[in-house]
Parts: C-alpha cells; sequence; structure tokens
C-alpha cells in the first residue's frame, strides 16, 4: 500500500555538524523505493544553508520553511491529509511544531527520537524540541536506542506505542573502495565536549605513545586544539567524501556521547556507515553493543590507550580484514535502510491498528498554542 508520508526534521539538505541528515537520506531513499509519497519539511537555517550536500532527490521532494506561522500556510493542507506525519528530534521551535502536528493531521503521528537519551536525560529538565506531555499525543514514538527504552516511554510517558527505530547506513554510497591507507586509525565526527575525553584517550593519547603512525579526526565546530604532528585534520566531510574517507583507514574510531554510553543500546550512524564500508572498527564500550555487532569478530572493544596501540601495531592483516568484512555482511544481513522501512511500516500497521481498537480520538479544538503558529 503506497502512503503520503511527511517528514519534519532538523535536516536532510545539509550534513553539517549532524548526524540526521545520511540518517534521513537513507529511510526515506528505501520508502521511496517502496513506492511510499515522501515529502521532508526543513527550516531553512542559515548554517545548513551554507553547507548544502544533497543532490536533488529524484524520487522524493524537500522543502524549506522560514517560520512556523510559514509552515502551517504553507503545509498545512499537505500535513492534514498525510497518511503520516513524523516529526523529528531537535527540529527548531519543536515543541510548537509536534503541538501543531498533532492537533491537527488526520493520520498517524509519529516522533523519531534521533537523540533518545538525550531527551529522556532532558525531559524533566525541558526541551526545545519535545515535551512530557507531548509524547502521548503521538501515535508511535520511534526510538534511536533499544533495550528497556521503549517499554519506558510506554509506561512512564503514555506513549500509546513505542519502538525502535535505528539509523543506518545507503549500502549503494557506503561501501569499500580500492585506497591505499593513508591512516592506521581515524575519528569521524562533530566536535561534542561530552565525546572529546575519549577522543583523547582513544585517539591522541595512542597517537603521542606511536609518533610513527598517521592518525585523522575528521568533523566540524572543533575548538582551537594543539594536535599531535601525526594527527592529520579535516573540517566538514560531506557524505558523498565518506566511504572514501573509510577506506583510507587501517581501523576506525567509534566514539559514542555520555548519556548514549549509559544507556546503552544506542549505535550512532557513523557506526553503521563505517561498518558498511567494511572498514575494522574500534570502539568504547556500551551496554547492547553486542545486539549490533559481535566484539571481537565483527567490532573491537577497547578501554584504554594501550589497548588501541596494542591492536594498531599487533593485529594480522588478515584478522583485520576478516573483521571489516564480517561486520559489513552483518550490516547487509540486518541493518540496510530497507529494513528499516520494512520495520517501519510494521510499526505503522501496529499504530493504526491501535488507533482503530481505542477509537483514539483527535482534539476538535487547537491549543492556543497551535492556534498561534
Amino acid at each position: 500500500m503506497t502512503l503520503s508520508i511527511v517528514v519534519i526534521g532538523l535536516s536532510v539538505t545539509s550534513s553539517w555538524g549532524n548526524g540526521h541528515a545520511t540518517t534521513y537520506r537513507a529511510l526515506i531513499e528505501a520508502l521511496a523505493q517502496r513506492d511510499h509519497r515522501v515529502t521532508f519539511l526543513e527550516r531553512d537555517m542559515p548554517w545548513y544553508r551554507e553547507h548544502r550536500d544533497l543532490a536533488k532527490p529524484s524520487t522524493w521532494s524537500v522543502e524549506l520553511y522560514q517560520s512556523l506561522p510559514d509552515l502551517a500556510f504553507r503545509f498545512g493542507k499537505t500535513i492534514s491529509i498525510a497518511d503520516v506525519v513524523i516529526v523529528g528530534s531537535y527540529v527548531p521551535d519543536g515543541i510548537a511544531v509536534a503541538d501543531w502536528v498533532t492537533t491537527n493531521a488526520r493520520g498517524i503521528t509519529a516522533f523519531y527520537d534521533i537523540d533518545t537519551p538525550v531527551t529522556l536525560a532532558g525531559l524533566d529538565r525541558g526541551l526545545p524540541y519535545l515535551s512530557a506531555a507531548l509524547i502521548p499525543r503521538f501515535d508511535l514514538y520511534l526510538s534511536f536506542t533499544a533495550g528497556d527504552v521503549p517499554k519506558v516511554v510506554e509506561t512512564e510517558y503514555g506513549s500509546p506505542l513505542a519502538r525502535v527505530l535505528h539509523c543506518s547506513a545507503d549500502i549503494d554510497v557506503y561501501r569499500g573502495q580500492q585506497s591505499e591507507p593513508k591512516w592506521q586509525l581515524g575519528y569521524l565526527g562533530t566536535y561534542s565536549p561530552d565525546r572529546q575525553d575519549s577522543v583523547e584517550r582513544l585517539l591522541v593519547a595512542p597517537a603521542r605513545a606511536a609518533p610513527d603512525l598517521q592518525f585523522v579526526v575528521a568533523g566540524s565546530q572543533y575548538p582551537a586544539i594543539e594536535w599531535p604532528e601525526n594527527v592529520a585534520r579535516i573540517d566538514h566531510l560531506a557524505p558523498s567524501r565518506h566511504a572514501a574517507f573509510y577506506s583510507e583507514q587501517r581501523f576506525t574510531l567509534n566514539i559514542t556521547r555520555a548519556d548514549m554510553r549509559a544507556l546503552g543500546f544506542s549505535p550512532s550512524v557513523r557506526l553503521f556507515e563505517a561498518a558498511a564500508c567494511g572498514t575494522p572498527i574500534i570502539s568504547d564500550r556500551w551496554p547492547g553493543i553486542e545486539t549490533i555487532l559481535e566484539p571481537g569478530a565483527e567490532i573491537l572493544l577497547v578501554d584504554d590507550s594501550g589497548d588501541v596501540v596494542e591492536i594498531l601495531r599487533d593485529m594480522p592483516d588478515e584478522r583485520r580484514q576478516s573483521i571489516g568484512a564480517r561486520a559489513r555482511r552483518r550490516i547487509l544481513a540486518d541493518h540496510t535502510p530497507a529494513h528499516r522501512a520494512r520495520q517501519l511500516e510494521f510499526y505503522l500497521q501496529e499504530a493504526t491498528a491501535q488507533r482503530r481498537s481505542k477509537s483514539v480520538n483527535r482534539p476538535s479544538v487547537r491549543s492556543k498554542q497551535a492556534a498561534e503558529i
């Protein structure tokens, strides 16, 4: 069955400073290939406008809006008649957008939380993109994080239906390339204070301990840092360059944000990208990583710089290549965008059946905030 789907997300046009764009692109392309009509609505923000890296999609559409009133005026009918409306985490003025969507959309509404650990850690303090009161108003809560989180979202926050929807990587884009490795170890990720300690411990410290080896850090928004001479720096790296970048590393480093590491079961989109490219991954530890890739066989887990240096210096190349190849096979078997699209279709069927069985009534009067948009 073909569905009309509207996604209001942080960004799909620019991957600068975020992992949302490539996540949305992979999922939407897979949905479009399954004959669904998808429109992505994005707030036109200057920092994304200056770093657009999306080729014009041929099977789905992107529209930019300038403000909340502009969103309501231009896309009110589109939202109203869509079969499905998905609002993503970190959408600018997300609380007002979610309030308006859940008031006006007739179809199934879903919140796609690509930042679930951050959301759960901040709900009680207040977030700009979601409130606890809005969660029960969505028919479906899609969680980036697995484990016990969906049940928590249902029991503690009143979601009618919470399900896991991990990120994924476009396997046609993210695949190994014939390249001679330039670096023993690399890292791709936007600067985050709660990741930097791990970058220092698992990349910078090994670089200092092994000055004869070459390392690289790629990503935007880093402050002035005095990197060792054998650590190369690349600022923003467009997704079209990611596969080549991964292929130029003997190993790549996966670092997890503090909230995601503490909660566990939160694989980043970079993990899927690197594995899809067949680049052997060295990662920090967190609960649930074994549900994505098998430690020791498909991914290497480390605790300190000594572990990293030992791998870089002593691991036989045959085993290194085997780990990367096994990781790619796991991605192809369990974690492609097509898998995510089928999961989403099933969840939407569940939400539709649940709405019918409970005879859920939409509010007939707009809230004051929604009416003001």
